[in-house]
């Protein structure tokens, strides 16, 4: 089996369907963001899973690296679905819209990868 496909992506596997799907999203901010506004974010994004049942885990944290390679992405975020089903559920929901309307007015970047677990 390949491991990568003609473009150099990783090529989906059988396991793949099966795998859990996380949907890492990385956010960097507008200069003088202010700290309650940072708050409000996280704040907003830790909430949406008790209010998105597709949402299996949820987890986050801000750089801390001494490599200086974040290129300004400050904070980081994973969520996690059983499948690519929650996911797709995910994006157009009520709770998801509303959050995006939060956040994104203070972004200055977003960075998002979606990928099945592989151990």
């Amino acid at each position: 089996m390949a491991l990568f496909n003609e473009a150099g992506v990783g090529a989906a596997d059988e396991s793949s369907a099966t795998a859990p799907l996380r949907h890492v999203v990385f956010f960097k901010f507008k200069a003088g963001t202010a700290p309650a506004d940072l708050k409000k974010v996280t704040d907003a994004f830790a909430a949406l899973p008790s209010k998105i049942d597709v949402i299996k885990d949820f987890e986050w944290g801000t750089d801390v690296s001494v490599e200086n390679l974040s290129k300004g992405f400050t904070h980081c975020f994973f969520v996690t679905f059983a499948d690519e089903k929650g996911r797709d559920a995910y994006l157009p929901h009520p709770a998801h819209k509303e959050f995006v309307e939060i956040v994104k007015p203070l972004l200055d970047d977003v960075c998002v990868v979606d990928y099945h677990v592989r151990n």
